[in-house]
């Protein structure tokens, strides 16, 4: 098969999946926003890619506005069309479209009709939901009309789709509102590509690079945007400053890595360090570094959001600290695993205790973290989830679905 893989951010298992489908001899392209500010995965040309495969980063040529509502929108609007001559170009049998906004992901849509290509909706989130609830608070009349419109368009994308491939069965119920035909639809849960994030040691050279040998370390590592309060790390770097072995490190850009850097002289130690995000070959290195991997969302997340950063943190065999809802997906794995420690999102003083307790128990450390790595074997076989993926495509390219 021709098959065309989208994914915007250009996270890591998603461009593994396009791999692992290139190696059964399959055509793939493996398209994504290359100005999109977010942890990137290996987006590079690998020695062992085979010759029916090959990755393109679309460039707008200008600054991405993320947060400027209409110019960002603008941009999308010329990120969909490009990713519409994209479609035109190659004439996939298959297209697989993951954490498009909606308005790109309407264009991508309606070209994938024209060329006569499947179109699987990959849903990573539900985006308008999201839209919607933001829209409503920062224009309060405005904004009721554009969330319902951002709604209705996800809806109706939804329900057209050849197939729905939701991360999360805790979408399932939204989908049956929206009229999204159950048999069209396969629960597929995120992954991390457990073969390139090896288990490294603690004492390793990005460690020392970044002053950080003798030290006990606490890593965020990811995007801090809108679902996600910086003030829990600035707290918990707070609460380990009477360690003087203590570091908070923070691997992120954005208005909350600016925050940080805005607050952190509050602070009465100077034991907050703020780093850009790395290249995604050093983050073996950088993972490994840590004594305890941290994460946060929001209570607005609630189900409809489950970040990936987690399930990367799974496999570095490290304690999880997290501040999250407990009914979001992520939350329940580190449970289920017995991976790492969670507390409400908005209960600071619950995730600094949980912060204290495991900076002085290394080995409840080395439990939760060992924990962690033998979910990511068991569930992160990427034989295994290619085999759904595939299957999937086969269906859909024979109308099927």
């Amino acid at each position: 098969m021709r098959i065309l893989v989208h994914d915007y951010s250009g996270h890591p298992f998603q461009v593994q999946l396009s791999r692992a489908l290139a190696m059964r001899g399959h055509e793939v392209r493996h398209i994504h926003a290359s100005f999109f500010q977010t942890p990137k995965g290996p987006l590079s040309p690998a020695e062992s890619d085979p010759a029916n495969f090959d990755i393109v980063g679309l460039d707008l040529g200008e600054e991405f506005a993320k947060y400027s509502f209409v110019k960002r929108v603008r941009q999308e609007m010329t990120y969909g069309r490009m990713m519409a001559r994209e479609v035109e170009r190659m004439r996939p049998d298959v297209v697989i479209s993951s954490n498009m906004p909606l308005d790109p992901q309407a264009t991508l849509a309606r070209a994938c009709r024209d060329q006569h290509a499947a179109f699987v909706f990959w849903l990573q989130d539900i985006y308008s939901l999201a839209i919607d609830r933001i829209m409503r608070k920062w224009l309060p009349v405005v904004g009721a009309a554009i969330g319902a419109r951002y709604l209705r368009l996800e809806r109706r994308l939804l329900r057209d789709a050849d197939a729905v491939v939701a991360i999360t069965a805790d979408f399932l119920p939204t989908l049956d509102r929206w009229g999204v035909a159950r048999e069209r639809v396969e629960v597929v849960e995120n992954w991390a590509p457990l073969e390139e994030m090896p288990q490294r040691p603690r004492d390793n050279p990005w460690r020392t690079a970044h002053g950080l040998d003798g030290k006990l370390v606490f890593l965020y590592s990811g995007t801090l945007g809108l679902k996600h309060n910086p003030a829990l790390l600035l707290a918990l770097a707070h609460r380990l400053s009477a360690r003087a072995d203590a570091r908070v490190v923070v691997v992120s850009e954005g208005p909350g890595a600016d925050w940080l850097a805005t607050h952190k002289s509050s602070l009465p130690t100077d034991n907050l360090v703020l780093l850009p995000f790395q290249p995604f070959a050093a983050m073996p290195d950088a993972l490994g570094a840590a004594d305890v991997l941290t994460a946060v969302l929001e209570p607005e997340a609630g189900v409809f959001s489950v970040p990936s950063k987690v399930l990367t943190y799974l496999c570095a065999e490290r304690a999880i600290l997290a501040a999250m809802p407990a009914e979001n997906l992520a939350a329940r794995t580190l449970i289920r695993a017995g991976a790492g420690l969670v507390t409400a999102p908005d209960d600071e003083g619950a995730f600094c205790n949980a912060g204290e307790r495991l900076a002085g128990d290394a080995a409840l450390r080395e439990r939760l973290g060992k924990a962690g790595r033998a979910h990511a074997e068991t569930h992160f076989r990427i034989d295994r989830i290619a085999d759904r993926f595939e299957r999937l495509c086969e269906k859909v390219k024979a109308g099927y679905v």
